[in-house]
């Protein structure tokens, strides 16, 4: 099971093909169902790791945005 950095660092690769825009359209397509999975494999292991702090901290996490 590959980790949490691995996944985000395929998921930059699978954008950034995404976004030169020269592959055929099925492969497109395939590409961008695989990123599908592997962010919403991310969020779920950010939500997990926002539960688990939150059981350490005892508190709810207020929300931020990073800029």
């Amino acid at each position: 099971m590959a980790t949490f950095e691995e996944n985000l660092k395929q998921l930059e690769n699978i954008v950034s093909k995404l976004e030169k825009g020269d592959a055929p359209l099925e492969e497109s397509i395939k590409m961008f169902e695989e990123g599908v999975l592997i962010a919403n494999t991310l969020s779920k292991t950010l939500d997990e790791a926002e539960g688990k702090i939150k059981i350490v901290t005892g508190s709810s996490l207020k929300d931020f945005n990073i800029e």
